[in-house]
């Protein structure tokens, strides 16, 4: 029996809010652990990420789609040396977690601040740029958070051979491969469904056209 996107989705939001519980707990040197491991796995595979973004450009281009489309979605080795490095900066910045600011004392005597936490499960629907799989699921990733990415569908082999890649980043620091999920479907229903179950993302983020974000 073929699974529906709903039932599809919901096994996703499922298992990330399980996911959301432990790299909420996950310590700075686990978190950029998985971050160093994920840039090295990057960096083994470029032969797989070429390989993967050619197929993209090329339904891109079978299907006519415009040259500056086809220019944002190509993973050139000087933007995979990007998501290598981009990587790399976000293992060396400081862990948000835990952060205490704007301590202040209230008139009873009782010193109050704020502490930055997790927020839980960030669900994050964006377009055509590939890297910015890369982007997202780091900085969830070093604030704590599990996410689940739903890219464009003209970039889904590149984004699974990206998510390829953070998942063995994800191993290596033993942390849930459910804590960085890409969507595989190219349905447009997973987006509806994405947006529609409070139960297990906590905050969307979209990125992209008017239509879009309107959702």
């Amino acid at each position: 029996m073929t699974e529906s996107v709903l039932d599809y989705m919901t096994r996703l939001g499922r298992a990330a809010r399980e996911a959301s519980r432990v790299i909420g707990r996950a310590s700075t040197a686990q978190k950029n652990r998985a971050l160093q491991a994920a840039a090295n796995a990057l960096d083994a595979a470029r032969a797989e990420l070429a390989a993967a973004n050619e197929q993209d450009l090329a339904a891109g281009r079978a299907s006519g789609l415009e040259p500056a489309l086809l220019e944002r979605l190509e993973l050139t080795p000087a933007r995979i040396d990007g998501m290598i490095v981009g990587l790399r900066q976000v293992a060396a910045l400081p862990d948000p977690v835990g952060a205490i600011r704007d301590m202040s004392f209230r008139p009873s005597g009782i010193q109050v601040g704020k502490m930055r936490v997790p927020l839980g499960v960030i669900g994050i629907i964006y377009e055509s740029r590939p890297n910015v799989t890369i982007d997202a699921a780091s900085l969830c990733l070093k604030s704590g958070n599990a996410t689940i990415l739903r890219g464009g569908s003209e970039a889904i082999h590149s984004n699974r051979a990206i998510a390829a890649c953070i998942q063995r980043g994800l191993a290596e620091a033993e942390l849930p491969a459910a804590v960085v999920q890409v969507v595989e479907t190219t349905d447009r229903a997973a987006v509806g469904a994405m947006i529609t179950m409070p139960e297990y993302v906590d905050v969307i983020v979209p990125r992209g056209g008017r239509g879009l974000i309107e959702r």
